[in-house]
């Protein structure tokens, strides 16, 4: 819904899944009983109704179901604070009883904040909020089913308090659902092209992007450019950029226009580079950046595949480019129709690591 809508009468049903309403029952909230509570001994003079659940402690090396909702629906708004490294716990939506994931990704990264590191996002898609508040507002319908769980990899427990806002309604026959894949190759080798997604097959249209890039060398890292090979195409794509900062729509390396002695950082309704990780002067030698494009009024649409690449570039001798072997993360986001092809397997939790 938009502001233009909001006048408008509704036969949808509002309803919302937490730690203190597992299933969005209607009158279920907060019945949690005293014994039963995550916060039982903070609420034990009060009882029942008192705050007595408001979060989730996830065992080591397990998964909780934090979502199994059945009917026909939309999805609004997720909000969610985790404990632990953020790359170690993985988010996974199922739709409509399907057995492959639509939606495999890292807490953080799914949130746009792959360096497990708290930076404040506004955007319309994902907001990052004081401490370590995320938020989505994808909206992500579903016909007959939604399983949302997490899978903790940690050695260690982690707790979460999260927040799922949706209603029960009938989708539209055109209505397709939301996808969200993530990668991360560390490094990049030489001569290599980044993949941010590959293997999409059906009809829909690509949403967003998300990228935690790592620079591991010296000197101005975003001359890549990027490239969304559409259906039928086969060397070159359809639609491609003239670098990276120009797809995440800035320009000129980012800098100040001014001082040209530092990144500027920026956060706006559909992109933003709003993350800048700077070196110090001795272990964290590295600068590392968090950037994001959202096209949601200009989606890429496809009616049979796409794959979608970025070459890692910066400068050389000789005023030549040099390709870069760069610690790439990236979340693509997209809809489209079901079944949809299975993603590649994920990394163990070494490999996806933030080092």
């Amino acid at each position: 819904m938009n502001l233009t809508e909001l006048t408008y009468l509704s036969n949808s049903c509002s309803r919302s899944v937490c730690p203190e309403n597992f299933t969005g029952a209607p009158g279920e909230g907060g019945k949690c009983p005293l014994a039963k509570g995550s916060a039982k001994d903070a609420a034990r003079d009060l009882g029942t109704g008192w705050k007595v659940n408001p979060y989730i402690v996830i065992p080591a090396k397990e998964t909780f179901e934090i979502a199994h909702i059945t009917g026909s629906g939309m999805i609004n708004h997720i909000w969610m604070t985790p404990t632990g490294k953020w790359r170690d716990a993985i988010l996974r939506f199922y739709w409509d009883g399907n057995e492959n994931p639509s939606v495999e990704c890292p807490v953080g990264d799914f949130f746009a904040s792959g360096w497990n590191e708290y930076a404040q996002l506004s955007s319309l898609a994902v907001c990052v909020n004081p401490g370590s508040a995320f938020n989505c507002y994808w909206q992500m319908p579903f016909r007959s089913e939604c399983r949302i769980t997490i899978e903790n990899r940690a050695e260690e427990p982690v707790t979460y308090y999260y927040q799922i806002d949706y209603e029960l309604r009938e989708i539209p026959e055109n209505c397709a659902y939301f996808h969200a894949q993530f990668r991360r190759v560390n490094p990049l080798p030489y001569k290599a092209v980044y993949t941010i997604v590959d293997g999409v097959e059906g009809t829909g249209h690509y949403a967003g992007t998300y990228m935690a890039w790592g620079v591991n060398n010296r000197g101005w890292w975003g001359e890549g450019e990027i490239k969304f090979y559409v259906d039928d195409d086969q060397d070159y794509p359809t639609i491609c950029g003239t670098g990276t900062e120009d797809y995440f729509c800035g320009s000129y390396n980012f800098e100040d226009p001014v001082s040209h002695d530092h990144y500027c950082i920026f956060s706006t309704p559909y992109s933003g580079l709003h993350q800048v990780i700077t070196p110090d002067n001795l272990y964290s030698s590295q600068f590392r950046f968090g950037m994001y494009r959202w096209h949601l009024t200009d989606p890429v649409r496809f009616t049979k595949r796409l794959k979608v690449t970025i070459q890692a570039l910066g400068w050389r001798s000789g005023g030549r480019y040099l390709p870069l072997q760069d610690d790439i993360s990236s979340v693509a986001f997209w809809y489209q129709t079901l079944p949809h092809a299975a993603f590649p397997a994920l990394p163990d939790r070494d490999y996806l690591e933030v080092i």
